[in-house]
């Protein structure tokens, strides 16, 4: 903001020059204004700030009351909505069905409205003296974690599988968080959990004393690029792991949390740890032997703010002591202290409340028309069609008019379970469960459980007998929900849970050739390969965990709505089974994800999905050679060839030839998710800049070669692939090897 204009919210304020401390003058540059700050503090002050991360009586940062600062809750999640808080907010889907929808647009989008209702909320906290868990403005938000197996009970949270993708995703979550105001942060995000971090929970050991031992080269090439991706974002903040890395906790790893994140990226805010990970330095890892040798440990090796379990008298408020004995210097806590609050200058905390336009949201932008419709596009968005035999969706007008339809199993009508972890909690009324969504469109719906939870340990065949009897269309719901994977609690195995499979079994012997529609609401893959193979099964849909629109989207999708031909993509491969997959505990990515899977074809491949229509890809076009350090232009044109509009997404692989390192057998280098008409087709263009053919050789490396490029709506030779073809094109890469840092 030019300078005369913050002169003039200045004196429209009331306030002047002079007579409030220079930290709170948004004439003076920010470094300037640190400066002031921190100098005004004592040790004791800067130690409780770095000590109250939050939870419980872990926080908030107490205020700093000769100086006029307030409290301040560093606890607040936002994965995709404003979680845990107090109070209604729009519950948007879960992260992996946001990551299924291949669409960095709608990420933005949804972390924007995220950002607006947790700063609304903010505002009404603070005007009520109210500091508690989660009512704060930084976001422990978006989870970055790379999908490597597929029991790991926090793969719902995550972008999925694949770097590339999650690193686009992340960029679109930090920026759409974090807002386009050029001075003001609405939200600021912080990205986790860092690093070589993906299960194991709690199966077979715990992941409070779980070493990740990587090779360097994974690494480099699977765990870290998004987190990279994260900085380049403009992140305000890291949230170190539970686990160790190669022997050493994330939180006092200094390679990880000063070399990598701050000297060779050049982060410039603050690590975080995650709750109680601190302390499991000493108590899970035995790491260290006390208090005070795990706060020099973790302050020393780049960790900012503790997050406790709740304990006033934590690990670092064992900093004053590591001072006297010469252990950490005054000067590095300082230098810990300054990037706490920059981010609370950023969010606006020490300027007049007037300059500041997020200060006028409140609780009336919370659950806005816009927000629930957008709830509503993004399940429609994220859902993934893996089945539709003969046809079977969408669903005539005509067949549903009139017509009876039973909606069946756990997750049919139990509105709790639809949501996944971390879930926003909106008013009743804006929760569409599926039966309530089916109502909609069907004035005759009945509606049987069968089994009243996910676990389905007891089963009705009678409840579901008398619901499918008679009925003219079968809809199944069934899946997983966080009673079966989640935080702290992997999956077992693969199967659908308890009698799951037999219920479904049931009502297709009881639709007795009538339509049946299965449903799934899960994270983790589940083995459906009955279902995938079975005709009595016409169509299934993999819905993730929708929250509050499910009923809504479900609806719209099975009526084949304007705008509402499905058109995710499976953000993770599903195994056929668990042999395919190596052990969680062993962190080599051989074996593991797209990028490295074995002989035997999965279930459903990453990036799968089919929709209402039919594409195809004509005109696949590239440069034949490239310099070492060149970018490559692209483009392919792909046609809708059927009878009804849809999205389609195009994915781009790359293969390389010949590499001095092992190297994936392709990854994903681009995707564009675009609205193609019915009869029409879409030129659609790439940019592959070098480092996406960059390979991890003790620094990253190009090198020359020829590479493959494969375009088109899924990954080349896959044994279950959809209608559209594939096409590929080589180039040549002229020049010498060098660093990336050379070019």
């Amino acid at each position: 903001m030019a300078y005369l204009q913050i002169t003039a919210l200045l004196l429209l304020a009331g306030l002047s020059r002079g007579e409030d401390f220079p930290f709170r003058d948004p004439t003076l540059p920010w470094e300037k204004r640190l400066d002031d700050l921190v100098n005004r503090l004592t040790l004791k002050e800067m130690v409780l700030q770095m000590s109250r991360g939050g939870a419980k009586n872990n926080g908030p940062a107490p205020p700093i009351e000769r100086l006029g600062i307030g409290p301040f809750n560093w606890n607040t999640e936002c994965l995709r909505g404003d979680g845990l808080a107090p109070g209604w907010a729009t519950a948007f889907p879960q992260a992996l069905g946001l990551a299924a929808t291949f669409s960095p647009d709608l990420i933005h989008r949804v972390a924007n409205a995220t950002a607006t209702e947790v700063r609304a909320k903010h505002n009404h906290f603070v005007s009520l003296g109210d500091y508690v868990d989660h009512t704060g403005l930084n976001c422990f938000s978006p989870v970055l974690n790379i999908m490597r197996h597929p029991l790991w009970g926090r793969n719902q949270e995550t972008y999925g599988e694949d770097p590339f993708l999650t690193s686009q995703l992340a960029v679109a979550f930090v920026t759409g968080l974090q807002g386009d105001h050029p001075r003001y942060v609405k939200a600021s995000a912080g990205c986790k959990h860092f690093d070589v971090h993906g299960g194991p929970e709690n199966i077979p050991v715990s992941r409070l004393s779980f070493d990740s031992k990587v090779a360097e080269h994974d690494w480099r090439m699977t765990f870290l690029p998004q987190f990279e991706a994260c900085v380049r974002a403009g992140t305000f903040s890291f949230m170190c792991s539970y686990n160790r890395i190669n022997g050493i906790p994330a939180c006092a790893n200094k390679k990880l949390l000063t070399d990598i994140l701050r000297k060779e990226w050049g982060f410039r805010g603050f690590v975080v740890s995650d709750e109680g990970a601190v302390e499991l330095i000493m108590v899970g890892h035995l790491y260290t032997h006390s208090f005070l040798e795990t706060a020099i440990a973790s302050v020393n090796a780049g960790c900012n703010l503790e997050l406790s379990y709740g304990f006033r008298n934590n690990v670092f408020t064992r900093i004053p002591e590591a001072v006297a004995k010469g252990n950490i210097t005054l000067e590095m806590v300082k230098d810990r202290i300054r990037p706490l609050f920059y981010t609370r200058m950023r969010l606006g905390e020490f300027d007049p409340p007037a300059m500041n336009p997020y200060n006028a949201l409140e609780l009336k932008d919370v659950q806005t028309e816009a927000h629930r419709q957008l709830a509503i596009d993004a399940a429609i968005q994220s859902f993934v069609l893996l089945k539709n035999n003969r046809g079977t969706l969408p669903l005539k007008a005509k067949e549903v008019f009139g017509k009876k339809l039973a909606v069946v199993g756990p997750f049919a009508d139990n509105p709790m379970i639809l949501f996944g972890d971390y879930a926003p909690v909106p008013e009743p009324q804006y929760i569409y469960t599926p039966r309530r969504g089916l109502a909609t469109i069907s004035a005759h719906v009945n509606f049987a459980a069968g089994c009243a939870y996910p676990r389905c340990d007891h089963y009705s065949l009678a409840e579901v007998k008398s619901a499918v009897e008679g009925a003219d269309i079968v809809v199944v719901c069934l899946g997983t929900g966080t009673d079966l994977e989640m935080e702290a609690n992997d999956r077992r195995d693969l199967a659908l849970p308890g009698h799951q499979l037999q219920l479904l079994q049931d009502a297709v012997v009881l639709a007795a050739g009538r339509p049946v529609i299965l449903l799934l609401f899960n994270g983790c893959p589940l083995d459906i390969s009955w279902a995938k193979s079975h005709d009595g099964v016409g169509a299934i849909l993999t819905c993730f965990f929708p929250a509050q629109a499910t009923g809504l989207a479900i609806a719209k999708v099975l009526m084949g709505a304007e705008g509402a031909n499905p058109a995710g993509r499976l953000p993770a491969t599903w195994p056929a089974s668990l042999q395919q997959v190596p052990p969680i505990e062993n962190y080599t990515m051989a074996g593991r994800t797209y990028r490295y899977y074995g002989d035997e074809a999965p279930l459903y491949p990453f990036g799968y999905g089919l929709s209402f229509t039919n594409f195809r890809y004509s005109n696949l076009v590239t440069d034949p050679t490239v310099a070492i350090c060149g970018n490559l232009s692209i483009s392919v044109v792909v046609e809708n060839v059927g009878t009804t509009d849809g999205d389609e997404v195009v994915q781009l692989y790359l293969r390389w030839g010949k590499s001095s390192v092992p190297v994936p057998r392709w990854q994903l280098v681009g995707f564009h998710r675009v609205a193609v008409p019915a009869g029409r087709a879409v030129k659609v263009p790439f940019q592959l800049p070098y480092q996406q053919r960059a390979v991890w050789s003790g620094q990253w490396l190009v090198e020359p070669g020829t590479f493959t490029l494969f375009a088109g709506g899924q990954q080349p030779f896959q044994e279950t692939s959809v209608p559209s073809n594939i096409l590929q094109a080589s180039f040549i890469v002229t020049g010498n090897t060098r660093g990336t840092n050379q070019c």
